[in-house]
């Protein structure tokens, strides 16, 4: 407010029940209550237990940076677990899809956990945010495009796919940007691509951005990449939100 002056003086009085500091505004002394702050909590899991750590892009996204953070970490273990150990611990985990359904995520991924038939395994990644208010992908890709990585790697893994084809909407240019730069450094380091973290697993990453439904990108794709029309559809996918 114009001509408005606020000085701050601290000062309580306890005896009173009042607590906090002391502002003169407009010659007006007027008391603010003062509360403690507390960190937010949910169930059991404390602050430290977050997955994303750069959402709001305060560190470095590259790989230096996300080796820091945690990345990357164990990431040939796990591999070497096998398929069965890492589906039983994604169906332990209670973790589940974002879409509507909510579906158990260790459950989908062991549809795909069956003995081969011949035909080759696609993990595809609905990276196109079509819902409605949504703003849950961008910042994973933009500020942690690492972890996306790497999760596709041990998820490819578990259901024994042999590429994951990451499908973003076409106006997510510095999301695609910053991901395809972090899988660049993922090739480099060897921790995807040919014997990817010196697994024994071979494991290629695509992006493609486009635009359209869960459903339909198998089209786009299968366009894109020049395969017949249509033979996503006739292979072993699974989809993750």
């Amino acid at each position: 407010m114009a001509g408005a002056l606020a000085r701050i003086t601290q000062g309580s009085k306890s005896h009173l029940g009042i607590i906090g500091p002391l502002a003169t505004i407009n010659n007006c002394s007027v008391r603010f209550q003062q509360t403690e702050s507390t960190k937010t909590k949910f169930g059991p899991l404390a602050d430290s237990d977050r997955i994303f750590t750069n959402l709001y892009g305060r560190h470095d996204w590259r790989l230096k940076g996300a080796l820091r953070r945690g990345d990357w970490y164990i990431t040939k273990e796990i591999m070497l677990k096998g398929t069965d150990w890492i589906v039983n611990e994604l169906k332990t985990s209670g973790l589940r899809g974002r879409g509507v359904a909510g579906f158990p995520t260790g459950m989908k991924w062991s549809f795909m956990n069956k003995p081969s038939d011949g035909r080759p395994k696609y993990l595809v990644v609905n990276a196109d945010e079509g819902e409605p208010g949504t703003c849950k992908d961008r910042e994973i890709m933009r500020h942690d495009p690492h972890k996306l990585v790497e999760g596709c790697l041990i998820a490819g893994k578990a259901m024994g796919a042999q590429a994951p084809y990451i499908y973003i909407r076409g106006e997510f240019y510095n999301e695609a940007s910053n991901l395809q730069v972090a899988i660049a450094e993922a090739y480099q380091a060897g921790l995807i691509g040919k014997n990817a973290c010196g697994s024994g697993y071979d494991f290629d990453v695509f992006v493609h951005r486009g635009a359209g439904e869960e459903s339909n990108l198998p089209i786009f794709i299968d366009r894109s990449y020049g395969l017949a029309m249509g033979n996503m559809w006739r292979t072993h996918d699974v989809y993750d939100n």
